[in-house]
């Protein structure tokens, strides 16, 4: 969420960076932000002033009391109610005219950073790094979906018994590579710095709130009515709500945590071969990194976070390519976005893999996730989180581009973690 100082501070900035978004009449909500604020600072001093009268009285008529002049107190003691009554009605109308400006702020998407291109949509994403040679695979070669039923090690059809569409069951061979992948993931993680954490898979809504994944796309969640709790999309949720309310200290950062988790979207299905198989799922098992930085250093840190997914995808040896979104492409939260995409050469597609984003203070202003700076004052953090990395794509890339007539060979990095060479 962003801090009306700012707006107001950066006015020309704001809705320069809210049309790069394509997002429609930036101009006439940043005024009506303004208006809202205006009129709660205007309801704040009519309170404080009130509040301050009150307790000028209060100390008159405890004095008047102790001289005897109970009369006077008593007159003094009307004239309080009423101001008490008064700074009721008015802590009433201060409580209304935040919520409406807090509602108003709910609306604006995060500003984005001057590195993000202008466009109307995926195909204006800018490719700024590609890797990896595409194999040349045999003519009788398989999309992963035929791939998994062929070696049977991937069960979408019991997975639809069971629960539905998009949950497979993973089997054998598939199952061992899949733990394989999370195990070399959190490795790699903690190899360079990122401390491992285990945290819970339904949140509540202020932590959903405090990510940003509340009130935008509750739509996408799973909802547990029965506890109001949901169903988390991503581990960048708990995790980074490990630090909502929390005031840090400059020699905390930098803050660095990986983890594992099985994550649950309802994302709206549709048909064909794009949505086939591991390519969009309601379950789906991600490794994450997040870290908490000192905004001086969130972008030196984005582009180690980068690095870090571009040598664990060299490792894998999958060809790939990293994307930075543009405007209309990178999401609510975010000020700059890379995605990191697999080339799957049996689809003969590019497949997302990974998205590495800098959110700045947006959500650590929702968090209230503050440090105390150099000068001892408190000043808001910077957030960042990445797939580091998901499960489903990478393992159709590596089923598709490692297949062969006989079989579909391991990368040699995963072998001592699967414990074979190839699913045969």
């Amino acid at each position: 969420m962003l801090q009306v100082a700012f707006i107001r501070e950066h006015k020309d900035r704001v809705i320069k960076g809210l049309e790069k978004r394509n997002f429609t009449d930036a101009n006439k909500i940043i005024e009506e932000v303004l208006a809202a604020d205006e009129n709660r600072k205007s309801i704040q001093t009519k309170l404080d002033q009130v509040l301050a009268e009150s307790n000028k009285l209060s100390k008159e008529i405890g004095f008047l009391f102790k001289s005897g002049e109970q009369q006077k107190a008593n007159l003094l003691k009307e004239k309080t109610s009423q101001l008490k009554e008064s700074s009721k009605q008015l802590n009433e109308q201060l409580t209304a005219a935040q919520n409406e400006l807090d509602n108003l702020l709910y609306q604006i998407p995060n500003v984005p950073n001057t590195l993000v291109p202008e466009g109307k949509g995926e195909e204006d994403n800018e490719e700024i790094f590609r890797e990896g040679d595409i194999p040349k695979l045999h003519d009788k070669a398989l999309p992963h979906w035929e791939l998994a039923k062929k070696y049977n090690i991937i069960d979408f059809e019991l997975g639809n018994k069971i629960t539905g569409a998009g949950f497979p069951v993973y089997k054998g061979k598939g199952a061992k590579l899949q733990r394989a992948l999370i195990n070399y993931f959190l490795d790699k993680n903690t190899a360079v710095g990122y401390q491992e954490v285990q945290v819970p898979l339904l949140v509540n809504e202020s932590s959903g709130f405090g990510t940003g994944q509340l009130p935008d796309k509750e739509g996408q969640m799973y909802h547990i009515t029965g506890d109001n709790l949901y169903l988390i999309p991503t581990a960048e949720v708990p995790v980074t709500n490990i630090y909502r309310d929390v005031l840090l200290k400059e020699s905390d950062f930098p803050i660095l945590h990986t983890g594992y988790t099985p994550c649950f979207r309802r994302e709206a299905g549709s048909y064909g071969a794009h949505v086939r198989g591991l390519n969009r799922l309601h379950q789906f098992d991600k490794v994450e990194i997040v870290r908490i930085e000192h905004p001086d250093n969130s972008y030196k840190a984005l582009d180690e976070m980068v690095n870090h997914v571009k040598d664990i995808l060299k490792e894998l040896k999958l060809p790939y390519r990293i994307l930075r979104l543009c405007g209309a492409d990178i999401g609510f939260t975010s000020a700059l976005t890379y995605d990191f995409e697999v080339f799957s050469t049996a689809q003969d597609r590019w497949l997302e893999i990974s998205s590495v984003s800098n959110f700045e203070t947006f959500q650590a202003n929702r968090l209230k996730l503050r440090f105390k700076n150099s000068a001892g004052k408190s000043e808001l953090a910077h957030t960042l989180n990445g797939s580091s990395l998901a499960l489903p794509r990478v393992l159709a890339g590596i089923l598709e581009n490692y297949q062969t007539e006989n079989g579909i060979i391991i990368p040699e990095v995963l072998r001592k973690y699967t414990g074979f060479d190839v699913i045969d």
